[in-house]
């Protein structure tokens, strides 16, 4: 409250009317830091993808430890979300109207949530992008797998009999001793390890020895050579099934790890813009220039 010397009248100072009738909140300053974070993040990330591009070679059969190339990359978004998010929400402080009607510790609670919401909208906006894509993704992938799927069932005539869940049932009930042709004895095979698939893998006794006694009427092997054939092929599907389910499980691991880190560097990233922030509105009460970093010429 100041007194005019001149009229003796009382008045309050302009800064203080003028907080009373607008909001705290500093829209364009938040618009700007999330503007600002949004920014260094693409150029940052598109710089990192362009060097880890650059080391690697598809025709070198050993390179680099994949779980090194996982820590380097995380390692570097880490650094790229915080400092950018600290960057979005310095500059939100530093450009907020401060309103002076409360004290330096409400000042900086008030700088700081601005950087909080600087995090938040930056948040909401790359959630947004990422969903958009990864919808278009899943939609150009739908039509391809539709026009693919159309392709196959006008070119492949006896492929709807493979994926009968009952030809492998029909099967045994028209099994006989006379050899069946290739063809035939290939289909069917196919079905038996489909059937065993199914379960836990195992190619019931029946169907093993069935596999044997057609094998050997096609290949002219002897018996013993085809129960060998029979039991590779079995143990190198069994295998093959073994790793599948072994690389289902690393990729769900790998799900919930990266999921729990992205929410703990999201976390990081929080404090580190609402400390920021508050860092701006301090160098913006004390009118603090940089002299020595941002010369003026």
């Amino acid at each position: 409250m100041t007194i005019d010397s001149t009229s003796g009248v009382t008045r309050t100072a302009a800064i203080a009317s003028d907080g009373d009738q607008s909001s705290y909140v500093d829209w364009p300053a938040i618009i700007a830091g999330i503007v600002l974070a949004s920014a260094i993040s693409v150029v940052f990330i598109s710089f990192g993808s362009a060097i880890g591009l650059n080391f690697l070679d598809f025709n070198a059969r050993e390179g680099a430890s994949p779980i090194f190339i996982a820590i380097v990359a995380a390692s570097w978004f880490l650094w790229v979300q915080v400092s950018s998010f600290m960057a979005g929400g310095y500059l939100t402080g530093r450009l907020r109207r401060r309103y002076h009607d409360a004290t330096e510790h409400e000042s900086d609670v008030r700088d700081g949530a601005h950087g909080l919401l600087v995090w938040a909208g930056a948040v909401v906006l790359g959630t947004a992008l990422a969903v958009s894509g990864i919808g278009a993704a899943i939609n150009t992938a739908g039509a391809a797998l539709s026009t693919a799927t159309e392709a196959a069932s006008n070119v492949a005539g006896g492929a709807a009999e493979a994926v009968d869940p009952n030809a492998y049932f029909i099967d045994t009930l028209f099994r006989s001793q006379q050899p069946a042709d290739a063809e035939t004895a290939r289909a069917e095979a196919g079905r038996i390890f489909a059937q065993a698939a199914l379960g836990d893998g195992t190619v019931v006794e029946e169907d093993r020895a069935y596999l044997a006694n057609v094998v050997a009427a096609n290949t002219g092997v002897t018996p013993e050579e085809a129960n060998a054939r029979v039991d590779q092929v079995i143990a190198n599907v069994e295998q093959a099934r073994q790793d599948a389910l072994e690389t289902a499980r690393t990729a769900r691991n790998t799900g919930i790890l990266g999921a729990f880190l992205l929410a703990a560097s999201l976390l990081v990233s929080a404090i580190g813009a609402f400390w920021a922030a508050q860092k701006g509105g301090n160098h913006r009460d004390e009118n603090s220039v940089f002299a020595d970093v941002f010369r003026r010429f």
